[in-house]
């Protein structure tokens, strides 16, 4: 069986995290009257409609949210606790860098709360979430995957469990991970491009190793910002996505 991660964010540039509302677009201010789990709030009042708020470009322990047969993620009680204690009750503005609205009509934004907290970032730094980014949405990337780096090197909430730890593109372990998100690093042996997709092949029998692909959409993009993606033969990478 072929083990496959489908690669959700790219090595483009990004701004530093001292610059990041300088790159992104003012949004409304509102106040935070329900926190629905660490990367969710409900605000008011509802900007165009929809009071919905997803923190863009971080992914917290997951809630069963009545989701039939979900089992809670490690610490993610915890992770809406957190958010709670800093967002609930307060007055927030919403920055945007890219798509303003996902597919249930929450807003995509960063929430910097009255005092200048960066909602994203206390989150990452505290190891209560990944970094979970879209092409289409982010360019304040490069500081939120610092603040992430610190907290993993420092063992902060979850980088000190080994439900998040970084994997190796070991077909069997990952094999019992199916379905889940992952990070996962190693050397890429080869690299091919099939019909605009770019093939990352993590093991030397690609029709059963690890593989970490690029959509075509993707690949035009890093082409566009970066290079060819088949230049990353030899090198070691760090891939994210959910893996299938």
């Amino acid at each position: 069986m072929k083990y496959v991660l489908a690669i959700l964010t790219l090595l483009m540039p990004a701004v530093a995290e001292a610059d990041f509302r300088k790159a992104l677009s003012k949004g409304p201010q509102a106040k935070v009257v329900e926190v629905v789990d660490g990367d969710t709030v409900v605000i008011a009042p509802a900007p165009d409609g929809a009071a919905q708020v997803r923190l863009v470009g971080i992914q917290a322990p997951k809630l069963p949210l009545g989701r039939k047969g979900f089992k809670a993620w490690p610490l993610s009680s915890e992770a809406k606790y957190a958010l709670e204690a800093l967002l609930l009750g307060r007055q927030v503005t919403l920055y945007f860098g890219g798509t303003r609205k996902d597919r249930h009509g929450r807003h995509l934004a960063h929430l910097v709360r009255d005092d200048g907290l960066w909602a994203q970032g206390q989150m990452l730094s505290l190891g209560l979430a990944r970094v979970y980014t879209f092409p289409d949405n982010r360019k304040v990337a490069a500081g939120m995957y610092a603040r992430e780096r610190t907290a993993r090197e420092d063992r902060r909430g979850i980088w000190a469990l080994g439900y998040y730890a970084v994997r190796k593109p070991e077909p069997g372990p990952l094999m019992r991970r199916l379905g889940s998100f992952q990070i996962i690093e190693g050397p890429v042996i080869s690299a091919a491009k099939v019909k605009g997709r770019v093939y990352l092949n993590f093991g030397a029998n690609w029709r059963n190793d690890f593989t970490a692909t690029m959509a075509p959409k993707i690949v035009r993009l890093y082409e566009k910002t970066i290079g060819d993606p088949r230049r990353l033969e030899g090198k070691s990478i760090r891939v994210r996505g959910w893996l299938r």
